[in-house]
């Protein structure tokens, strides 16, 4: 019987040019700031670009982009970048996608309350700390200092897998000081899984789980001192595994955020979907695009 890997299913946006232009954004030498930049155009999205500390985020909004709407909307955030070498279909061109196709469908249906942002420079290299991460220095220039706190919502590989995770990482980063804001820093951090939750009890999204995550913007954005919850993509296997492995061996959390090698037995723990990310082998066969509309239309219900 031939592998079900070799059958690979259709990815299917509601926007013929989606289509077209995912697979593109695959190739090793695509260049992914001029490809987004004309697809917005395509799609005759209103967007922003800003260039801070020589990295280039989008800014995609229902209207004129505007440090008001920036603090006010619903912010969906998903970086662009990848890691040299991997071509990146799951981390993170997956979420992209997902929210252009979301931004479409949300600007036909006229709700307005909401932010995009593709960050850059989401991937660290070794060496490089939060501090350099996009997202950090785009929070400090935009956010800290001024008034209003969006609500802030990532995702990050959302193309491999039929369960919604809702991460945890957060309190692992609060628990060890990665982040400004303290009290009212985990406030919001609840405020924000409660939203992501009742957002699922009302959709109907069966298949949720709560664990820790690899870190994402989230790190960038909570070291600034904001509030950011991660969403993220799983097997129902493989979420089930790591959710009952952390529960019954909470130590093995720290395998996912060492800074070091970490040992055989702590990678085989490890959800495979997640030992692929930054890899030759994050690759377009092992998505499940048969789900991407699930998560479009979460986003969507965030901003409901």
């Amino acid at each position: 019987m031939a592998s079900s890997r070799n059958v690979i299913p259709a990815v299917q946006f509601s926007a013929e040019a989606l289509n077209q232009s995912f697979e593109a954004f695959l190739v090793p030498d695509a260049d992914r700031y001029l490809m987004l930049k004309t697809l917005l155009e395509k799609l005759r999205l209103s967007h922003a670009v800003v260039s801070i500390c020589g990295n280039r985020h989008f800014l995609i909004a229902p209207g004129n982009v505007s440090y008001a709407c920036i603090n006010s909307a619903i912010l969906l955030v998903a970086h662009y970048d990848r890691v040299s070498g991997s071509p990146g279909a799951n981390d993170n061109s997956a979420a992209v996608f997902e929210l252009l196709d979301a931004a479409i469908s949300l600007r036909r249906e006229r709700i307005n309350d909401w932010l995009i942002i593709f960050t850059d420079k989401e991937e660290l290299v070794h060496g490089e700390r939060l501090i350099d991460q996009g997202s950090y220095s785009l929070a400090k220039k935009l956010f800290t200092s001024r008034r209003g706190r969006p609500k802030v919502f990532i995702f990050d590989a959302c193309g491999s897998g039929d369960t919604l995770v809702i991460s945890t990482t957060a309190e692992y980063l609060l628990k060890n000081e990665y982040c400004a804001g303290g009290a009212h820093t985990r406030i919001l951090l609840r405020q924000l899984r409660s939203r992501a939750l009742e957002t699922t009890r009302r959709l109907h999204i069966e298949r949720v789980c709560l664990i820790p995550t690899p870190f994402s913007d989230d790190a960038g954005f909570l070291r600034a001192g904001l509030a950011a919850q991660t969403i993220t993509v799983l097997p129902a296997n493989e979420a089930a595994a790591f959710t009952a492995l952390v529960r019954k061996a909470p130590v093995y959390i720290d395998a996912l955020f060492k800074h070091d090698v970490p040992t055989s037995l702590e990678t085989s723990l490890i959800p495979q979907t997640w030992r692929r990310l930054n890899s030759p082998d994050d690759t377009r066969p092992y998505l499940t695009p048969q789900y991407f509309s699930e998560v479009t239309r979460f986003i969507r219900g965030l901003c409901e």
